[in-house]
């Protein structure tokens, strides 16, 4: 992409998503990402019902009177985008591709999490880590992200959820939330690795996904590109065995996505390229809130 259509999509972008998180995610996204570890705050006199393991030796020693130790929630969060840059996201028949959503609700997020004054970090996977964009604040490294979001060059074609999952565990130390987004069309288990990763980190999963992969357009004989693997086939959208499989196909693959995701007791909100994903957000924030 050149440089200037580059920065004019990136303006583009910053003034839409920007104006989503400040009016509609402010309130919502502060109630549904709460700061989960604990600093300490200042002490006070042993009250009956305190735990006794946050006694403060010290300061008892001292006033000769036991004192325990007040902690207080910590607001600030590290925030992780763990977002699939694999070919299946270059697909799209409506509005837009399911990597141009993708994208927005990235940006719309990153504004969000900076009003909030939470550091944000980038993971792009396929089947391998394609770049890590360590967390950072501000508006400069939100828009570098962008940047990133729009004219990134995968490796890979493939996909493997699991990938980014265990980089996640194993290269952050501190608990932080993390929303992976892909189509999770994708033909390695990872169910065990987002069961890890949720316990160490907060993660909530975001999918985007096309209508055309629920139902086909009846248009008679087409030619189909896998977009991961290159394999090529042509397929009679006409035939009612073929629109039959298709659904049966999504179907199967809608639950078992679901499933995984209950299992590993993940939130997460399934959003159509054609469809609102404010509203999708709204819904997940208010489930979590």
């Amino acid at each position: 992409m050149e440089t200037a259509e580059l920065i004019k999509k990136v303006r583009k972008i910053e003034i839409k998503t920007r104006g989503l998180s400040h009016n509609i995610f402010a309130g919502q996204y502060h109630s549904a990402f709460k700061g989960r570890g604990m600093s300490f705050s200042e002490v006070r006199e042993y009250q009956y019902g305190d735990d006794v393991r946050d006694i403060d030796w010290n300061v008892t020693a001292r006033f000769n009177k036991p004192f325990v130790k007040v902690f207080e929630e910590e607001r600030e969060l590290t925030v992780m985008l763990l977002v699939d840059v694999s070919q299946s996201l270059d697909f799209g028949t409506i509005k837009q591709t399911k990597r141009d959503m993708l994208t927005e609700i990235a940006a719309t997020l990153a504004f969000a999490a900076i009003q909030n004054n939470d550091k944000i970090g980038v993971i792009f996977f396929s089947d391998i880590i394609e770049k890590f964009i360590p967390p950072q604040k501000g508006r400069k490294h939100i828009l570098y992200i962008i940047r990133e979001l729009l004219n990134f060059e995968p490796q890979s074609s493939r996909t493997d959820i699991k990938v980014p999952l265990e980089f996640l565990t194993n290269a952050l130390k501190k608990r932080c939330t993390s929303f992976i987004m892909s189509d999770f069309i994708a033909p390695v288990d990872y169910k065990n690795a987002l069961t890890i990763a949720n316990r160490k980190h907060d993660i909530t999963a975001i999918q985007v996904y096309d209508r055309r992969l629920v139902e086909l357009p009846k248009i008679g004989l087409v030619k189909m590109r896998d977009a991961e693997s290159g394999e090529e086939c042509y397929i009679d959208t006409s035939s009612s065995k073929v629109q039959q499989a298709q659904r049966t196909w999504w179907n199967n693959q809608s639950t078992a996505v679901s499933e995984t995701f209950k299992k590993s007791r993940v939130d997460s909100v399934s959003v159509r390229t054609d469809q609102d994903y404010v509203k999708a957000l709204m819904t997940l924030f208010a489930q979590r809130g």
